[in-house]
């Protein structure tokens, strides 16, 4: 009896927009990425392109010395932001979640005004800002702080300024979430039980706040990894990141299955980084956002 009324139950239908994203998906993202993977196991062409010729050189390579320094320059790089930007986000964020839900909006629409704009155009901003006779230095020398041009542009110093500024508001947003959610009775308790000001926002604040820290941290780590343009043109191309290497080796080395190969060990590397998150946080999206 029970079997004949669940087959004369109506059968469940796929929504047809399930259908268009099932197709959108498969034509868009996993068929480029199954293409990216196939030819990561090719060797490359004398001329252009590559040929039909099977290979594990590509992932061999990944361990030589010369990958390795890249892997290397590129993992400091990104740790150099993450904790950069933790330390202007964490505090910016926290005072901004204490005001008013008025100014809060105001200060949320100020810091993400800017970023309307194209980045390339923001970071030719900086540099017309830091150059040899650039806003910065001209007003330096016009207050007699200093005799000559300082040295700041198209150095490590100018590309870890342009990483900051261009990941900045995703730390500050992801603690800003936190932080505004946070049951600031918890707080006020631990003061009411003779914690100090101190004590209570480290073993209360920062504790409650963590997913919004971790989320900041993924958000601001993985992409910090691959903007070769912040390098080109304010680090002058002097600190060579992987997101240069894969940039690199498509267009100028045309090595089409080497550049492949490093794409995926970046994918590789970034889910890692996600899974991590997830079994630290709990979480099942980036600081709350799916």
């Amino acid at each position: 009896m029970r079997e004949r009324e669940l087959s004369s139950a109506p059968k469940r239908r796929i929504a047809p927009t399930v259908w268009i994203l099932a197709i959108w998906t498969f034509l868009f993202v996993a068929l480029p990425l199954l293409y990216v993977i196939g030819i990561t196991f090719l060797e490359k062409d004398d001329v252009w392109g590559i040929t039909n010729v099977f290979t594990l050189e590509n992932y061999k390579n990944l361990f030589s010395a010369v990958y390795g320094k890249v892997f290397l320059d590129s993992f400091l790089v990104a740790i150099a932001t993450t904790v950069l930007t933790l330390l202007i986000g964490y505090p910016f964020a926290y005072f901004t979640a204490k005001f008013p839900p008025r100014v809060r909006s105001f200060i949320v629409l100020l810091l993400m005004t800017p970023f309307w704009i194209n980045s390339l155009l923001r970071l030719n901003g900086w540099i017309i800002l830091l150059k040899a006779n650039g806003v910065v230095n001209v007003s330096l020398q016009a207050l007699g702080l200093i005799d000559e041009p300082l040295k700041i542009l198209y150095n490590n110093g100018a590309m870890m300024l342009g990483m900051v500024y261009a990941l900045l508001p995703f730390m500050i947003t992801s603690i800003y979430n936190s932080v505004e959610k946070l049951d600031w009775t918890v707080v006020e308790a631990s003061r009411d039980l003779g914690a100090s000001p101190f004590k209570a926002f480290c073993t209360v604040t920062v504790p409650l706040t963590v997913p919004g820290i971790v989320a900041g941290c993924v958000l601001v780590f993985v992409p910090s990894m691959g903007l070769f343009f912040i390098s080109d043109l304010l680090g002058g191309g002097k600190t060579l990141l992987l997101g240069n290497l894969i940039k690199n080796e498509f267009m100028q080395a045309r090595n089409w299955p080497m550049g492949a190969t490093l794409s995926i060990a970046m994918l590789v590397f970034t889910t890692v980084f996600i899974y991590l998150y997830k079994k630290v946080t709990g979480a099942k999206t980036l600081g709350g956002l799916r």
